[in-house]
């Protein structure tokens, strides 16, 4: 268990290396609400750090669905042209001057998993908090704002986070007919 110190999934990644004391290049960190992350999505988050040495950092997205555009615990994600992050909301990003949810635009989801490579996450917890980092309550966004390059992979996954209490029962249905459970 990490201490209660740690103010963020990326902290405790951290001082759980420590902890361990052995020697990793890459971190991955699946967070507790996303429980149905497929194995492959693992994988691919890992192989993208691995073949892209100037980010620290990578994760995934998906499709959002037009339903959760303005659900602030759906986090979403914006990527330039080579697949690297360049922002996370909690709001719609990007957001039209039409203030209307477009629903011809591929807007994208982030999920809660993300690989690190270890040298950067030791570094991490002494990095300050950032002013977006903490008015969105969004860890990726000490990593963008200090500069870090973070490789973004988009998957196809029907994702189903687990931010609410009513969010249990819908995975606990989905495992149930998966024959997770």
């Amino acid at each position: 268990m990490t201490s209660e110190s740690c103010r963020n999934g990326t902290e405790r990644c951290s001082e759980a290396l420590e902890k361990l004391g052995k020697n990793y290049d890459i971190v991955v960190n699946i967070q507790g609400d996303e429980p149905l992350i497929e194995p492959e999505i693992i994988d691919g988050i890992v192989k993208a750090l691995q073949a892209t040495p100037d980010a620290v950092f990578s994760t995934a997205v998906t499709s959002l669905k037009p339903e959760d555009a303005l659900d602030p615990n759906r986090v979403k994600c914006v990527v330039d042209n080579r697949g690297y992050a360049i922002y996370f909301s909690r709001g719609l990003i990007p957001f039209n001057k039409s203030g209307k949810v477009n629903q011809q635009f591929p807007y994208l989801l982030h999920l809660g998993i993300q690989s690190y490579d270890t040298k950067f996450l030791k570094i991490y917890p002494d990095l300050q908090p950032t002013p977006l980092q903490l008015e969105e309550d969004l860890e990726q966004l000490k990593v963008l704002e200090n500069g870090y390059k973070m490789k973004v992979i988009k998957v196809n996954h029907e994702a189903h986070g687990v931010d609410i209490p009513e969010d249990v029962q819908k995975i606990e249905s989905l495992m149930r007919e998966r024959n997770l459970s």
